[in-house]
């Protein structure tokens, strides 16, 4: 019981990362109806701006951690934010009507670009961070030493992914810019015809699958202190698995999609083969899928004629 709940707990602080990137995923298919397979490289110059600012500010600013986390946190957010949003005026902009293996093949060439444009910047070579934010509660001790905890980082990482999620629903349901991107989902044409400036709403929408993937990308660093150019494309393809899991297109279906793969990873890492974790997660995506084809929140597409 004691090792299922550490694994538990592992699995839910790996789930919401991937959760936080599978959103990213969903909101760009849910406007634009394009899988942005450069989401992934998102995030990881996301890990590499929050490395590149812990170093700059010697991991710990002038000696108050929780202080040179949020600076970091913050930089990480809008650097990122504005990769994001260059990618989407580069590669997707112009081929919006254009035909759908067009603007695939751009996405897949800029994933492959910007792991070599991070490679060539900062070197093939892995890169650390030593640990900022240490320490743990320690919820049970068994008789041969066994100790289950959650550590202080994978708290905030949970609490901070379901501010997150909860931020980004009410922005969805609550704002006009949500009203927009709803609008938008539906009929762009008839969006612009109404008023609402579609270029600038897709700019949006992208903007704020950085800044998720940003977030992803420093509570990654913080917890592993390890990042490396390709660590996106691994990341992205779950986190896309997570969003098809739940149902592309759906918020909490994107959220419940991450938390079952990283469940799914650790409870097969833990207690079958952790070289094999991959696997599972993919065959597992297949199962659920040769089932529900829609993932267990989608809806099936009307084709209006």
């Amino acid at each position: 019981m004691a090792y299922f709940l550490q694994q538990l707990i592992n699995g839910l602080t790996l789930g919401a990362v991937y959760g936080l990137i599978a959103i990213g995923y969903t909101m760009v298919y849910g406007i634009i109806g394009m899988i942005n397979f450069a989401h992934g490289e998102i995030y990881m110059i996301g890990a590499f701006v929050t490395v590149i600012s812990c170093v700059v500010l010697g991991l710990g600013g002038s000696g108050h951690a929780i202080g040179a986390l949020l600076i970091v946190l913050l930089v990480s957010v809008l650097i990122t934010s504005l990769y994001g949003w260059t990618v989407e005026r580069v590669a997707y902009r112009r081929l919006r009507n254009s035909t759908r293996l067009a603007p695939l093949i751009s996405a897949i060439g800029m994933s492959v670009l910007l792991q070599n444009y991070v490679q060539l910047l900062q070197g093939a070579r892995v890169k650390t961070v030593a640990p900022v934010l240490q320490g743990a509660f320690e919820l049970m001790k068994r008789d041969d030493g066994f100790v289950v905890s959650i550590s202080y980082l994978q708290i905030i990482i949970v609490v901070l992914t379901m501010i997150l999620m909860a931020a980004v629903t009410l922005l969805i349901h609550r704002t006009p810019l949500g009203r927009a991107q709803r609008a938008c989902e539906q009929d762009k044409i008839m969006a612009a015809l109404v008023g609402i400036n579609v270029d600038r709403t897709i700019s949006a929408t992208f903007v704020i699958g950085a800044a998720l993937a940003a977030v992803a990308g420093f509570m990654v660093t913080m917890y592993y202190g390890v990042v490396d150019f390709f660590m996106g494309f691994l990341a992205g393809m779950k986190a896309f698995t997570a969003a098809v899991l739940g149902g592309v297109g759906s918020l909490p279906g994107a959220m419940l999609g991450g938390i079952i793969i990283g469940l799914i990873e650790s409870f097969w890492a833990g207690y079958v083969n952790a070289q094999y974790k991959d696997v599972a997660v993919f065959g597992i995506l297949i199962l659920v899928l040769l089932v529900r084809p829609n993932g267990l929140f989608g809806r099936p597409e009307i084709e209006k004629v």
